[in-house]
This record gives C-alpha cells, sequence and structure tokens, in this order.
C-alpha cells in the first residue's frame, strides 16, 4: 500500500518538474522587462547567451515595446517573428512617471 502511494507521489513530483521546464506558451506571456534569464530561456529560441543579452538591454534602457528586443544583438526578424507571440512589455515605472 505504502509503495503505491510513493509511487503516485512520485509521479506527481516529476511531472511538476517536467511542467515547469516546459517552454512558455502564447497565452502566458513573458514580460521582457521583468523576467529573469532562466525565465526568459523557457521561451522558444531563446538560450542562456540570449537572455542574459536581454536583461543587460533592459538594464541599459527598459523595453518600450516587443519590436524593441531586435535591439538586443542575436535577435532579428526571424528570431522575433518566432518569439513576439511569447514577450509582453509592461512600461517601466520611471518612463511612465516622466511623461505625466
Amino acid at each position: 500500500m505504502f509503495q503505491k502511494i510513493g509511487r503516485i507521489v512520485f509521479c506527481l513530483l516529476a511531472l511538476g518538474l517536467i511542467v515547469s521546464t516546459l517552454p512558455a506558451s502564447a497565452s502566458e506571456k513573458i514580460d521582457i522587462n521583468t523576467a529573469s534569464a532562466e525565465t526568459l530561456q523557457t521561451i522558444p529560441g531563446i538560450g542562456p547567451v540570449l537572455a542574459e543579452r536581454i536583461v543587460e538591454q533592459r538594464t541599459v534602457e527598459p523595453f518600450q515595446s516587443i519590436e524593441q528586443i531586435r535591439l538586443v544583438k542575436g535577435i532579428g526578424e526571424e528570431t522575433f517573428n518566432k518569439i513576439k507571440d511569447y514577450i509582453m512589455v509592461t512600461p517601466h515605472a520611471s518612463n511612465r512617471d516622466a511623461n505625466q
């Protein structure tokens, strides 16, 4: 009995781990101004190098639109077209304050 419960618990934990590493879906867009490098890597086409470059770019100046992600070295038109349905931008607070 306990072995059966143990197997069920193990399977549920394994399933949770697998689901947590799946790519982001287009219905759950990732804010490129706030996401961690690890979260950015869940976007199809974004690996560790591009994720770090995105974080570096937004540190210099937060993105105002998703199109600005093309300023990141290595993200051209083809990559942008692959990722655009997975990303979003929430305007940075300091930029909103400056416009008021």
